[in-house]
């Protein structure tokens, strides 16, 4: 029997379309895999859904009920619970708490009553087999522990239907195959799931029937029993061609950046030898490992064993100066949190690296600094008045452009961009895909992070693949593409 319905739904954004007249139909104690690659319109379908977003055309019912004007608090009220991959807990306080937050139980005199729901809570969990004290401060949870306490939250108001949105990521197979087993006993009892997820060999374990979205358009639905990853893949992908090719094969020399077993915190046992003037494009599913490579690299988070050299010497100690003397640069995701220095000007956040790294000498030289941004404004194309504009009167492309230029002006020989072109548009795109294949070509060795595949294909001389914080899958220029990619990214080739 169906517990929801969406039929036609449309949605834009500043006149573009991100939803176009697509659909969703999930059964009562089961579990609907929402499939797509990223950008392909799940999470804005979801938005909608729980009063996140309002649609803009199309017919929502859950539970037999039309739903209109829908808002967050009438969808949890109806039954409808989302649980975000990026966890919705307060650390500070105790499981009880964040469980009971603003639902508390009181007393007709208006007295907390805190006893009857630590009891609550500890009735729950020992109906879903969870080892969790309710009295725990939630900052002392491991993350499958927290991952299950959002579950258990959404489960202890009677939610008709849970959305787990890469729920997966931070577990190992145990607490895996502990999940999966209370959504089994839930799905028993009548609970139904809207899983989303790119790992296919998860899916097709869990799964009973998938519904398939690309570019914000319905793709197709059915019983996962009558699909294999092959084909689910392929609606995923589509046929998808580069509009533009731009890659150049460069002459290469030595070697310049080796890794030698390295392992860290979301990766292990990464060896690569990588030449002065590659492009490597590294990818993979969120949490795969490849971005928390690159921040190893660069000093950011701590290797465990193995090591780096760079330029024929091993990096010391293992920090982000360490990283900057050795030759290394990062452009960081997300560009905002990342790199943005709001209340310096254009001119300023261009020269605060190489200042780091030259930090004996006090004095900033203003008129060789004005001249090195000129070099680079002409040199990227920088679209700036003057070098004392504020960093936040650029648009996202150009912002990118001085934070390039930023690295650029350490003399670093050794780049690596993590999803370089996240949130800036087409033809600023294209300009950075061009600058990265001049840097390459002038001696410069880089490597790029990204879930973009036609990226990869517009710049790298290889496409390194991960998986569960493994390389599994190294794929030269000629033989990269979406299709063969996304088989490695999600496991579907060892299915």
């Amino acid at each position: 029997m169906s517990l929801l319905e969406m039929r036609d739904i449309d949605k834009s954004f500043n006149g573009v379309p991100v939803l176009k007249r697509v659909q969703l139909s999930v059964d009562k104690g089961s579990v609907h895999a929402l499939l797509g690659e990223n950008g392909a319109g799940k999470s804005t379908l979801m938005n909608v859904m729980t009063g996140v977003y309002q649609k803009d055309a199309g017919t929502i019912i859950f539970d037999g009920q039309a739903m209109e004007n829908i808002t967050i608090h009438k969808s949890e009220e109806a039954g409808i619970a989302f649980v975000h991959q990026e966890l919705n807990l307060f650390n500070d306080m105790t499981v009880w708490e964040n469980i009971y937050l603003n639902k508390e139980l009181v007393s007709k005199f208006g007295r907390v009553k805190k006893k009857a729901m630590v009891e609550k809570c500890r009735d729950l969990f020992r109906q879903l087999d969870v080892d969790i004290d309710p009295l725990e401060k939630v900052e002392n949870l491991k993350t499958s522990e927290k991952q299950l306490l959002e579950i258990s939250k959404a489960l202890f108001f009677n939610a008709k239907l849970l959305i787990l949105d890469e729920p997966t990521t931070s577990l190992n197979n145990d607490e895996i195959a502990h999940l999966f087993q209370i959504i089994n006993n839930l799905k028993k009892d009548g609970t139904a799931f809207i899983f989303i997820s790119h790992k296919m060999p998860e899916i097709f374990e869990l799964c009973d029937t998938y519904t398939v979205f690309r570019n914000g358009e319905f793709i197709g639905t059915g019983k996962i029993a009558d699909v294999d990853a092959q084909k689910v893949t392929e609606m995923m992908v589509g046929a998808k061609f580069s509009s533009e090719d731009l890659y150049q094969a460069r002459k290469t020399g030595n070697t310049v950046l080796k890794l030698n077993n390295l392992s860290g915190v979301g990766f292990e046992n990464i060896s690569l030898d990588i030449k002065r003037g590659q492009i490597i494009g590294l990818t993979g599913l969120q949490g795969a490992g490849s971005s928390e490579l690159m921040q190893c690299i660069f000093g950011v988070t701590s290797a465990i064993c193995g090591s780096i050299e760079a330029n024929g010497k091993k990096v010391p100690n293992h920090s982000i100066h360490s990283a900057m003397k050795s030759g290394i640069a990062m452009l960081a995701a997300n560009r905002k949190e990342n790199s943005v220095i709001p209340d310096m000007s254009l001119l300023e956040n261009m020269y605060i690296s190489e200042h780091t790294l030259s930090a004996k000498n006090f004095h900033i030289h203003k008129k060789q600094e004005k001249e090195k941004f000129e070099k680079y404004r002409k040199m990227l194309n920088i679209k700036a008045q003057d070098s004392s504009d504020s960093i936040l009167s650029l648009s996202g492309g150009n912002q990118q452009k001085v934070f390039i230029a930023r690295w650029l002006n350490t003399n670093a020989d050794i780049l690596l961009f993590d999803n370089p072109t996240q949130g800036i548009d087409v033809g600023a795109k294209a300009e950075i895909y061009k600058l990265i294949l001049e840097l390459a070509k002038s001696g410069k060795t880089i490597l790029v992070n990204t879930l973009e595949i036609p990226e990869i294909q517009k710049i790298a001389d290889y496409c390194v693949i991960f998986y569960d914080g493994k390389i599994v899958k190294i794929l030269d220029h000629k033989d990269i593409n979406e299709h063969t990619v996304m088989m490695y990214s999600t496991n579907a080739a060892n299915v």
